[in-house]
């Protein structure tokens, strides 16, 4: 935990702030500057609208605590916590003066849509504030309060709030971000799984043109399947869920959805049998939306919108873990038994847009040729986790992150920078440990490289000459030296030269692990094998 020296004040154009001056745990000073409104609070009326621009305040506002995170269920406990009022961000800086401004990040927290937090509970500054940048962290609505999707255009609710949070968020850095040090013509976007899928699509989307420079989609795109939902009647079924006995009309649904206490609208469980198979994993997320509003975010197919992207024209790094399938460890401890669905269910394998577009027969032969590639000659039971776990580390995650990589050298203009985050620390490794519990389990899990972006309170500090630390120093030093140059090429990774894939070299990537290697995915093979389950033009 970082300490605390002196408070200090700033001036913006909506009112003065006031800050404090923190202490990184490896010693560095920053200045904090917390839970600063960078929309109204969106209650009453506002629920379940675009946000509202903040108006200026009186006085000095106390920006030194951060503010309460979003409310959300926790998957794992089910306890609800966090606050309706929760669009705030958090700046921190080394310093407010230089010759220069400096480069900007602004991160996007991941939890499916549903849950997380932009604060330093889960993204302590500390690491970042080693490098002369400024970083910037946020909440943004959850749940049915940040994706709820009505037809009725008179509503004023077509999906997508949430992500509309984002992009005011990143407004009002490019506006006021100059204040702190800031470049506002130099912005990263960055973020990880539903947070990377928020970047990718804050990336497509028309709406942000030139709002930010380069971006980092990590773990998680618009092309996995559970970024991409479309869930038919969920405001009906969460009204019912809830009590609701009224006509199936907007306004009368948004009408009894408003008068619910916010605890309810992220507590439910609506999510069909038929709609996990198509991969849909949560109830609310992001979605094309119900009409075409002025300030529309997806208005399409996201595949299509990918072609034709304003953002390939900005130069990106994506990439994910080594075995992102482990998040599913415990869920397939607890329930072995879901295992036992693609015995049932072969073409469960398949992507809904695969199987929405073939035959039965070209299904059957497709799911047969996947299962093999992931379970061999045995089949799909509860006696292969590991392999289930795999074909989920694909399934869900990789695959969309390879096809968005093919996008990107087939439409892009400018460099793609794929890596593989393959450290396997015996302890340091966080989310591993909260996947897998204390079983004796390794190997480098879904969003296990933020334990080396950011410190966290399950955090601690590391030795200064171990290899946690030096992958702390090399993922910081990459990372920062993209959003300052729109290259991660630095002194700590001389002398490999970290380089764009290519349509001659269209798998290369840094894979990060103890020493830094630039190779062919590991992975090739078997993308290789779902590249073909997918017809010319619909596989980028």
């Amino acid at each position: 935990m970082a300490s605390e020296l002196d408070t200090l004040e700033l001036n913006l154009t909506l009112g003065v702030i006031k800050g404090v001056r923190r202490v990184s745990i490896y010693g560095d000073a920053y200045n904090s500057f917390e839970a600063i409104p960078y929309a109204r609070p969106p209650l009453g009326k506002l629920r379940f609208l675009a946000p509202q621009p903040v108006g200026p305040w009186q006085g000095v506002r106390d920006c030194t605590h951060y503010a309460s995170r979003a409310i959300q269920r926790n998957m794992q406990t089910g306890i609800v916590s966090g606050s309706e009022d929760c669009l705030y961000l958090n700046v921190y800086t080394q310093t407010l003066t230089s010759d220069k401004p400096l480069p900007v990040m602004v991160w996007i927290h991941g939890g499916g849509f549903i849950q997380g937090e932009g604060t330093p509970v889960l993204y302590g500054p500390d690491y970042f504030m080693s490098k002369p940048v400024v970083l910037v962290t946020f909440n943004y609505r959850l749940c049915s309060l940040g994706f709820l999707k009505l037809k009725d255009p008179g509503l004023s609710v077509p999906g997508n709030a949430g992500l509309k949070d984002q992009v005011m968020a990143i407004r009002w850095v490019r506006d006021h971000i100059a204040a702190f040090n800031g470049d506002p013509h130099n912005i990263t976007v960055f973020g990880e799984s539903a947070g990377g899928a928020s970047v990718h699509y804050l990336m497509i989307s028309p709406q942000t043109k030139g709002l930010f420079q380069k971006a980092i989609p990590q773990s998680g795109v618009v092309l996995n399947e559970w970024a991409n939902l479309s869930m038919i009647d969920a405001p009906l079924r969460l009204a019912r869920f809830h009590g609701y006995t009224g006509p199936n009309v907007d306004a009368e649904v948004l009408k009894y959805l408003r008068s619910l206490p916010a605890e309810k609208l992220v507590d439910h469980a609506l999510v069909t049998d038929e709609e996990r198979r198509n991969g849909g994993v949560f109830s609310f997320g992001p979605t094309v939306e119900a009409y075409v509003g002025e300030d529309c975010i997806v208005p399409t197919n996201p595949l299509k919108m990918v072609r034709n992207s304003w953002s390939n024209e900005i130069p990106i790094m994506i990439g994910g873990t080594s075995f992102e399938g482990l998040f599913m460890y415990f869920s397939l401890k607890m329930f072995p038994q879901r295992m036992n669905s693609f015995k049932r269910d072969p073409e469960r394998i398949l992507p809904q847009e695969i199987r929405e577009s073939n035959s039965l027969e070209q299904n059957t032969e497709l799911s047969t040729r996947l299962i093999q590639l992931h379970f061999g000659t045995r089949q799909p039971s509860d006696e292969c986790r590991d392999q289930f776990l795999d074909l989920y580390s694909f399934k869900m995650f990789w695959h969309g992150i390879y096809r968005t990589v093919l996008a990107r050298i087939n439409y892009a203009t400018t460099n793609t920078f794929l890596y593989r985050f393959d450290f396997d620390s015996p302890d340091f490794n966080l989310y591993r440990t909260k996947f897998c519990g204390q079983d004796p389990v390794r190997g480098v899990a879904h969003a296990d490289d933020l334990s080396y972006l950011f410190f966290s309170d399950d955090a601690w500090k590391v030795a200064p000459e171990s290899l946690e630390r030096k992958t702390i120093q090399r993922m910081v030093s990459m990372w920062t030296s993209f959003a300052l140059n729109s290259d991660p090429n630095c002194e700590l990774i001389k002398p490999l030269q970290w380089q764009a894939v290519t349509k001659e070299h269209p798998f290369l990537a840094l894979n990060i692990s103890e020493q830094l290697e630039l190779e062919d995915l590991p992975e090739r093979e078997k993308l290789e094998v779902w590249n073909s389950v997918y017809n010319e033009g619909t596989l980028f």
